[in-house]
């Protein structure tokens, strides 16, 4: 595919993107007209449809977007890693360990009267990123078939969950109880102090995966080859790790696990770019990422509003089957 038609593809995502974003900031418990959403934001009045804009919906928008991206890109770092199609943080039970980080750090912490901060929440999921990984990499010592790998990551996500939701559930405290819902996934109650914290953090691990992107793509086409280029693939092997858990584990420490979301899209955006290439796949997957979890975020939270959906469960919904239908196609395309 010519680079003009990478260049039109990305401008017709980022507007799909900002006309999705604008649909949401309308969508809602108190629907919002294009002219309110506009007088509200340019007056300096503090009127009540500024607060639901600026408190409580673009926070939330401005999160989808940011941390849907990241685990797109965390996704694509791992099936990179593991030469896997269906390798992901939800998969490979590594946004699991974070989580269960996360929650355990919580309970101590504030069964104690002790608040922890954006730096503390994503520091604690980044070290259950961290050992999580580290399972699923001792296990590929023992285990060369990569099907049987993901099942034992699957495994390690499992046991990590019922860990958590051990604790969660025997925790006293009113404010751990409420972990519950964050536990299945939410970008509910999220702050702009929270939002702009992720968004330094993805963004600084966005660009640095993407100035990367010439060794990675070296990477993908074998070890062998990579090192025939000059690549110290060990020390590759360990960046990646680090850059994948740490977008993960940003995604879990504010919004939960979000199922799917890591493993469906970089398989769109390769069909949709008919191409591999990290260069082009980063920014891709970052940008389809932001779309799909936005749109399935506001399909959480208006489809039997005022009850709310886990964002989970819509991710699960609508990507689980694109997940299926591609590989499904892609066994096809091998066989022929």
């Amino acid at each position: 595919m010519k680079k003009r038609n990478y260049t039109l593809i990305f401008i017709l995502m980022i507007l799909v993107l900002m006309g999705l974003a604008l649909a949401s900031l309308a969508m809602g418990s108190a629907d919002i007209s294009p002219g309110e959403i506009i007088s509200s934001l340019t007056s300096s009045e503090d009127d009540y449809y500024s607060k639901i804009l600026i408190t409580i919906r673009m926070p939330r928008i401005l999160a989808a977007i940011i941390l849907g991206g990241a685990l797109a890109v965390s996704g694509f770092l791992l099936q990179i890693f593991f030469g896997n199609p269906i390798a992901g943080p939800y998969v490979l039970g590594i946004s699991s360990g974070a989580k269960l980080f996360v929650a355990l750090l919580m309970v101590f912490l504030l069964g104690k009267g002790i608040y922890i901060n954006s730096l503390g929440m994503v520091f604690a999921a980044f070290l259950g990123s961290l050992l999580a990984m580290g399972a699923v990499l001792l296990m590929s010592q023992k285990v060369r078939n990569m099907s049987l790998l993901i099942v034992c990551g699957v495994m390690i996500g499992y046991i990590c969950s019922a860990i958590t939701e051990f604790v969660v559930t025997f925790a006293e405290d009113s404010n751990i109880v409420n972990l519950h819902n964050w536990s299945l996934g939410s970008f509910s109650g999220i702050s702009s102090g929270q939002v702009m914290f992720s968004f330094v953090l993805v963004t600084i691990t966005v660009i640095v995966s993407f100035f990367m992107s010439k060794p990675i793509g070296a990477y993908q086409l074998g070890e062998a080859y990579a090192r025939n280029m000059g690549v110290n693939v060990k020390v590759l092997r360990g960046i990646l790790i680090l850059l994948s858990s740490l977008l993960s584990a940003t995604v879990t420490a504010f919004a939960g696990p979000i199922s799917f979301v890591g493993i469906a899209v970089p398989h769109i955006m390769r069909s949709l770019f008919k191409t591999a290439k990290p260069i082009v796949m980063i920014p891709a997957c970052f940008i389809g990422g932001g779309i799909i979890t936005l749109a399935c975020d506001d399909v959480a939270r208006t489809a039997f509003a005022p009850t709310e959906m886990s964002i989970s469960a819509v991710t699960a919904l609508f990507l689980a089957p694109v997940v299926i239908y591609l590989l499904i196609k892609r066994k096809e395309m091998q066989r022929g």
